[in-house]
């Protein structure tokens, strides 16, 4: 018997936000049968409707005893709302496939990219948490995890290049706006940056800590180690927010245990699931988001050795990949995906 019903009932927290919309579309197109599904919003959605998976769902608060006879909950919306809600819905016999940040670093709770160590997924049986990976864990390490495997990185180094869509709605929005706003010569809104975000790129906008690491670039280093289950794995992350709606890039630099040809790294990511090699050197063609946006698989090119190590042990490599869709919706219901197929 399946862990998860094949006809779950499932809930969706957050329902309305960039996540939560994009979660939907996906259980629409991929298919997820549910024999029944609740949805929550904040307050001011109370009465609304939304069309789910051949059926008109209304939007409701979240409320004790909400997730009662709930197989499985999809929560969409803050650390916050998730570190008070989802034990709730985990004591309510729910799984729990959370998108925040809240039990990312707990030890109690499994911490999945599926295409990486979807593994500890079929060694869970009683309903828990489990967590989604920050979008720039995600995104990088569905490159690099297939060259791990392969050769052993000791070193990662990684540039971002972090969309609105990492921000949220909002900040889709507001990016829009200014373009709008620029081209008729009107004053440009700065509410949710607080600085023009039009033609302008600037650190993270996580808060900083003492060491100088800002939390964006913090969750890339702990969460790599933690989903490789390498402590001693080197991470260094510089994470940068540039005027791109949607969908993440990254630079990244690796520096590993043993030798690897640059042609067999082509071979190895060719064959990885869940990415598509876009390299084209004479046509100066490589991942780029506009051309990750909408996608499932995430985009890895600018394959080269990196001539400042010794042969073979090192490599440069540029991804893009939809930090909504596989960054955070896509990988939540894969992840469910999984707990559905494996018996308990």
């Amino acid at each position: 018997m399946a862990r998860i019903p094949e006809n779950p009932a499932i809930a969706v927290v957050g329902a309305t936000g960039a996540v939560g919309e994009e979660l939907l579309s996906l259980l629409e197109s991929r298919g997820f049968a549910a024999r029944s599904v609740r949805l929550f919003a904040s307050e001011r959605s109370r009465g609304r409707s939304l069309r789910v998976l051949g059926r008109d769902v209304p939007l409701e608060v979240l409320s004790p005893g909400c997730f009662d006879g709930v197989d499985l909950a999809f929560f969409c919306a803050t650390g916050a709302t998730s570190r008070e809600w989802a034990p709730r819905a985990v004591a309510a016999g729910a799984w729990v496939v959370d998108k925040s940040s809240a039990f990312r670093m707990d030890p109690a709770c499994a911490l999945v990219i599926p295409e990486v160590n979807g593994d500890e997924l079929d060694a869970l049986r009683a309903p828990s948490i489990v967590a989604v990976p920050n979008c720039s864990t995600i995104i990088a390490l569905m490159a690099v995890s297939p060259l791990h495997r392969e050769a052993g990185v000791a070193r990662m180094v990684a540039s971002t290049y972090q969309a609105a869509s990492g921000a949220g709605a909002a900040a889709m929005d507001e990016l829009a706006r200014q373009a709008r706003d620029w081209a008729v010569g009107n004053p440009l809104d700065t509410a949710i940056f607080g600085r023009q975000y039009l033609f302008n790129l600037f650190s993270h906008n996580s808060a900083v800590g003492a060491d100088g690491q800002n939390d964006e670039e913090r969750k890339l280093v702990d969460e790599t180690r933690r989903i490789w289950r390498d402590p001693s794995v080197q991470v260094s992350a510089t994470c940068v927010r540039v005027p791109v709606l949607r969908a993440h890039s990254e630079s990244i630099n690796l520096t590993f245990r043993t030798p690897i040809t640059e042609a067999r790294a082509r071979e190895v990511l060719a064959a990885a699931p869940g990415l598509r090699v876009v390299d084209d050197r004479a046509a100066n063609r490589f991942p780029e988001p506009l051309e990750a946006t909408g996608r499932d698989e995430v985009l890895v090119g600018r394959i080269r050795a990196d001539l400042s190590q010794p042969e073979g042990m090192g490599l440069s490599l540029f991804v893009s990949g939809d930090q909504i869709r596989k960054g955070a919706a896509l990988n939540g219901v894969q992840i469910a995906e999984r707990l559905k197929s494996v018996p308990g």
